[in-house]
């Protein structure tokens, strides 16, 4: 018996880096997983990974998941996924925010267009979502809501580090944006026994996304497996809703102070 046995969750993002690994180890868990993004066909994309390569990763182990490609940034695809999930696999109990536009300009030259496009994918989209989701977890006692941060969020110290200039303004004010919606959504739906957390990586972690913008390198030996955001993701996710809820944490921290190991890196 999986801790998420008779689940249904929703992960956006979820053809690469953290969101495929949160989707694997859910299912993994004995969730029935939407998996969610832009890519659906390998090739299809600069950076490597697909919704297709997702889902063929989870049935192979046995698990139960179903691809559905959305563009987050537009109100009408945010709809329709959660109407299609529900649809092949049952109202959701579970919503993952991970997908993420992003780009590393700095302010003076950030177009307005790029601007619009990160806080409708990183911002408006987890908002939007997560009215879509939550009357289906009220007529079932309880639900769980995930939004992936970074630690961008926080403010940066001055002087500033040598990193300071890359431009990742918008990426931080996106992210700190996305964890004050999350600690008031959780106050607002605590009664409706639905949780909402906010999780950030304890480091960086090698994706695809992260090594195109040259933010750290597969090899590196200070990066984080993306099994240890799914292994923290996956407790926020089943735990009492009352209990754990309305946090801002990291990974490592988490798991820490939960007493559960901390998984080194997956076999894919």
């Amino acid at each position: 018996m999986g801790i998420l046995d008779g689940k249904v969750a929703v992960v956006t993002g979820a053809s690469r880096g953290i969101g495929a690994e949160i989707a694997r180890r859910f299912a993994a868990a004995g969730a029935a997983v939407a998996v969610a993004a832009r890519t659906a066909e390998p090739g299809s994309h600069q950076l490597e990974g697909s919704l297709h390569e997702t889902v063929d990763d989870i049935r192979a182990a046995g698990g139960t998941a179903v691809p559905i490609r959305a563009d987050l940034s537009d109100a009408q695809e945010r709809e329709r996924l959660v109407a299609e999930a529900a649809a092949q696999l049952g109202a959701p109990d579970i919503l993952v925010s991970n997908a993420a536009v992003t780009y590393f300009t700095p302010v003076m030259n950030f177009t307005r267009k790029r601007y619009d496009l990160m806080f409708e994918v990183q911002v408006a989209g987890p908002f939007h979502l997560a009215q879509l989701v939550v009357p289906g977890m009220r007529d079932k006692g309880a639900g769980w809501i995930l939004n992936i941060s970074s630690g961008a969020a926080r403010h940066p110290a001055l002087p500033p580090n040598q990193f300071a200039g890359r431009g990742g303004t918008v990426y931080g004010m996106c992210k700190a944006a996305l964890e004050r919606f999350s600690t008031g959504l959780a106050a607002e739906l605590y009664h409706d026994n639905i949780a909402v957390n906010a999780l950030s990586p304890s480091r960086v972690v090698p994706t695809p996304g992260t090594v195109f913008h040259h933010l750290t390198s597969y090899d590196s030996e200070n990066a984080e497996p993306a099994s240890v955001m799914a292994e923290a993701a996956l407790q926020l996710c089943s735990a009492d809703p009352k209990t754990r809820t309305g946090l801002v944490t990291y990974s490592q921290q988490l798991l820490t102070e939960l007493g559960v190991a901390i998984p080194g890196p997956s076999a894919r």
